[in-house]
């Protein structure tokens, strides 16, 4: 029931800070009033208690209709978030927390909560509720100090480590290292009972390989296969990094070689123990003895002179004394005392990673920590999956993979990076978190990278305006005038340079081959671009980026098909196909040295000696004549001409004549004599001198670039 009354007017600041207005009528009823945009009042109840004090405790609704105040428009502004606490609010509003709690007693009256300074408010409609009665308007903003806290803890970082009664014994991780050629493959194809080797490219391995191998034992133990060439350094260092014993192999015949004392380098930067593998003592007129010595000179002393690293003399291709081999291994691993934690988050590290044709993306993972299954989500470098399949190393599907245990996962979103470290995280959402953190962060630091090369063009750009300010302030009103036509200021580049874009079958691959691109140094002569890399298949946006850059593609051990091969040879672009790694090399640089510009060479053709000089008659004039005596190689008529005196050029030019007893003639050989006469006819020669012929020929130039093997 409503009825008209007759209202006091009080002022605005009164109204909003009371909530209410008092009635003129005879009577001591209060009414609860709604402000609108039209400076009316309204009349909602008539129900209400007189006020007991200034601060009212509570409001009886009894079941009337109650209306909030709505703040007018051009009020404060102020933003609030989800389970702010009490004080937050206060502060946001810039009031103290009693003014907080008079809103609360009208904004929850229907609730018996006791409000303290740090109690959680849960309803977001309370927290607006409260805004709006304390006369401000609101927004909706992230809480402050998580924006904080999510930009610090985003990224995903691995656990603590486990307790000592968590931890499991595990099998052992072996990496086998050596020079190129020494019989590794060969080595664990005798353990493992395969033929790895027949199947790889130019008899090297060029791939990082990862094997579980059942000892005669029936002990368990990872091997982990690292090429030797020495253009796969990195492969080497990251098989070292992640492994507990280095099996090192050295050819009984070859000794030690470049490799091998970098494998000792790489092993003892990853303060692993080395067990050394002699490999083929069944080759004629080895010396064991003499290889021991020569790892003795480097710092690698084994027991046998006197030292603590175990040697072992094996035949890999005769299978002989492998059974000791093995033993050492088993031996030093229990000396070790190798234990994991299966249970928790799974850690590891990616061996190698790559794109097939069928199945996609994939990465083989050795897992360090935690039990990797399928359905789990993690995350490697720039990339993220949710385990689809899981393979062993045998290629045959799994459903889990326990510590030490190299297996290949099947569903990345995200190709990641060989070396990349492997971390599980919750859900596919924390997955994209840490991706776009990642992402940030290297944004981050390609911008100060960007902005450190700004600075150094613009001081360089700031130098050499200063420099042309005060060369123009020096010549007053005298002005140098331009040079040219404004067309003429851009000018091409056409310095001689070759871009190219790199396909692999695997990142180790790919990896190898931009390291050893980054060591040419000839880029004065000509530079060496690289368009774009990655790996997988040629794709025709390859080919499109190619034909754009007039580069030429390089693709190691893929396939290019058909149909993108025929846009290829119908767009011009150049498709070099490679499968081992120094051939690719060789290549490109080949092509480096065919766009260097030719160069003018001269070549010898014959020398002879001045015998006497005499004039004669020719025409109405006495011309010089030298009788010369070819003792080298022949003169040619055509050809160009050096004289030395002693240890000086005096002449140098053309024949006007060459004469054989009074016979004009084209070649003098050796030992016959001649007359020669020069185009100067005031050059003087003299007995003893020495007339050199020869002609300038075209050659081609090659590079100087050296890529270290």
């Amino acid at each position: 029931m409503f009825r008209s009354v007759m209202l006091k007017w009080l002022p605005l600041k009164h109204f909003k800070n009371e909530y209410f207005l008092q009635a003129a009528e005879t009577g001591k009823d209060y009414t609860k009033i709604l402000w609108n945009n039209k400076r009316h009042l309204s009349v909602s109840s008539i129900s209400f208690k007189k006020r007991k004090s200034s601060e009212e405790k509570a409001v009886e609704n009894q079941g009337k209709r109650v209306i909030r105040y709505a703040p007018k428009a051009g009020t404060e502004v102020v933003g609030i978030w989800r389970n702010m606490t009490v004080q937050e609010i206060a502060n946001v509003l810039k009031k103290d927390v009693d003014h907080v709690f008079k809103a609360l007693e009208f904004a929850d009256k229907n609730s018996d909560t006791y409000y303290k300074e740090d109690t959680v408010i849960h309803n977001p409609q309370i927290i607006r509720d409260v805004i709006k009665i304390s006369g401000c308007r609101f927004r909706i903003i992230a809480r402050p100090d998580e924006d904080i806290d999510k930009e610090q803890n985003k990224d995903a970082v691995p656990a603590p480590p486990a307790p000592p009664e968590a931890l499991r014994p595990r099998p052992p991780v072996v990496c086998v290292m050596g020079h190129v050629d020494h019989g590794k493959t060969t080595l664990l194809d005798a353990l493992r009972d395969t033929s790895v080797v027949d199947t790889e490219f130019g008899g090297i391995t060029q791939h990082i390989g990862a094997f579980e191998v059942t000892l005669p034992s029936g002990e368990r133990a990872t091997f982990l296969d690292t090429p030797g060439h020495a253009a796969f350094g990195a492969m080497r260092s990251r098989g070292a990094r992640c492994t507990d014993v280095v099996v090192l192999v050295v050819a009984a015949d070859d000794g030690v070689m470049a490799q091998t004392l970098e494998s000792v380098r790489m092993a003892r930067a990853a303060d692993v123990p080395i067990l050394v593998a002699i490999n083929k003592i069944d080759k004629p007129g080895v010396n064991i003895d003499k290889t021991l010595r020569s790892l003795a000179q480097h710092g690698l002393l084994c027991e046998a002179l006197g030292g603590d690293v175990q040697a072992i003399a094996v035949s890999a291709l005769k299978r002989l004394h492998l059974d000791t081999l093995v033993e050492a291994l088993i031996l030093q691993a229990q000396l070790m005392d190798l234990k994991a934690d299966p249970g928790g988050y799974v850690e590891g590290v990616v061996i190698e990673a790559f794109v097939d044709p069928r199945t996609g993306k994939q990465a083989t993972i050795l897992v360090q920590r935690g039990t990797l299954r399928k359905g789990c989500v993690i995350v490697a470098g720039n990339g993220w999956a949710k385990v689809r399949v899981l393979q062993n190393s045998a290629g045959l599907s799994v459903e889990s993979a326990s510590p030490a245990t190299p297996v290949l996962v099947m569903g990345w979103r995200e190709l990641p990076s060989a070396g990349d470290t492997v971390l599980e995280v919750e859900s596919e959402k924390r997955a994209n978190e840490v991706m776009r953190w990642r992402h940030n962060q290297r944004m981050k630091e390609k911008q100060e990278s960007d902005l450190e090369a700004i600075n150094i063009k613009e001081s360089e750009h700031q130098a050499i305006y200063k420099q042309k300010l005060a060369q123009k302030r020096s010549l007053g009103r005298f002005r140098t005038r331009q040079e040219g036509p404004r067309q003429k200021m851009i000018q091409e580049d056409d310095h001689p340079t070759l871009s190219v874009i790199v396909k692999g079958d695997v990142d180790g691959s790919v990896e190898a081959i931009l390291d050893i691109l980054e060591t040419y140094d000839d880029h004065e002569r000509v530079r060496l671009e690289l368009v774009s890399y990655g790996v997988g298949q040629v794709t025709p946006n390859d080919v499109e980026v190619a034909q754009a850059f007039n580069a030429i593609i390089y693709a190691f051990n893929v396939e290019c098909p058909p149909g993108v091969a025929r846009d290829a040879r119908a767009a011009g672009v150049q498709l070099a196909q490679h499968n081992v790694i120094y051939k690719l090399v060789d290549a490109v640089r080949d092509q480096l040295s065919a766009r260097l510009p030719r160069r003018r060479h001269e070549e010898p053709l014959g020398e002879a000696n001045v015998l006497q000089q005499f004039h004669v008659s020719e025409g109405k004039k006495k011309v010089p004549v030298a009788g010369c005596r070819c003792v080298k190689g022949s003169l040619v008529r055509n050809a160009l001409y050096r004289v030395v005196r002693g240890q000086d050029v005096v002449y140098e030019g053309k024949l006007a004549s060459m004469k054989h007893l009074k016979e004009e003639v084209t070649t003098i050989k050796r030992d016959m004599e001649c007359g020669l006469r020069f185009e100067d006819p005031n050059f003087i020669m003299q007995p003893g001198d020495t007339v050199v012929c020869y002609k300038m020929v075209d050659v081609s130039s090659t590079t100087s670039w050296d890529p270290g093997f």
